[in-house]
């Protein structure tokens, strides 16, 4: 088992960040002693979760279960739009390590007046596992999000950290979703700083120099909390 952790398997610490804007944050990240810097573009991340209709992967998410799944639909760029390359994903969690399982999808159209049923279709018409397609079927979608991200990197390379704002999410009904209403946090940031377990001894000279303190901050979960309370 520990040598599949090592393989596989990271850490993912999460810093909640209030009432700082984003190019602060991005100062503090830049001038970091580990030297990072950006490595991608800017971009949109757009998910679509689901989750049982007793919201399992919520509950357990809330009550901090050590092995639980959370399953979405990712992809970037617009929201309401064709959309050509969407991914399945699995998000194993075990404990304090997660790995994700990808699978593609084929493309759809995510438009106005969109339902529940078309959506379920999304992995039934895809060339997936067999026993994932399986575990889906337990599964309803429950909310759409969508973020702004970036990226950055060490200059050894072993560690990356990614910036969100510019949050919104949506609830997801049976039929006619126009996604017109939707829950925006425009002023707080999400900073999560990734690496593999191997180098879990040397993430406290990062983590020290950082002015923020980890936090439990599940996207999912905050959003669930907002639409459904």
């Amino acid at each position: 088992m520990e040598n599949h952790l090592n393989r596989d398997y990271r850490y993912e610490r999460k810093f909640f960040v209030y009432n700082m804007d984003r190019i602060s944050v991005e100062n503090i990240i830049l001038n970091h002693p580990s030297f990072f810097s950006e490595i991608y573009h800017e971009r949109y991340i757009n998910n679509i979760y689901f989750d049982s209709v007793d919201f399992k992967n919520f509950m357990d998410n809330s009550d901090g279960v050590m092995y639980r799944t959370k399953y979405r639909i990712r992809w970037y760029g617009d929201m309401l739009s064709k959309i050509a390359m969407p991914i399945l994903e699995l998000k194993i969690k075990r404990g304090l390590v997660g790995t994700k399982k990808t699978y593609p999808l084929n493309q759809f159209e995510l438009a106005k007046g969109i339902n529940i049923p078309e959506l379920k279709k999304l992995d039934k018409d895809s060339p997936i596992d067999s026993q994932v397609n399986f575990s889906m079927q337990e599964q309803l979608p429950v909310m759409l999000n969508r973020y702004k991200r970036k990226y950055f990197e060490s200059t050894d390379k072993k560690f990356r950290i990614t910036i969100d704002d510019d949050q919104s999410c949506y609830k997801i009904n049976m039929f006619n979703n126009n996604f017109l209403q939707a829950h925006s946090d425009s002023e707080n940031v999400i900073i999560e700083l990734k690496y593999d377990v191997k180098y879990e001894s040397e993430a406290p000279q990062i983590i020290n120099k950082l002015p923020f303190r980890i936090t439990k901050s599940s996207k999912y979960a905050k959003g669930i909390t907002l639409l459904y309370s």
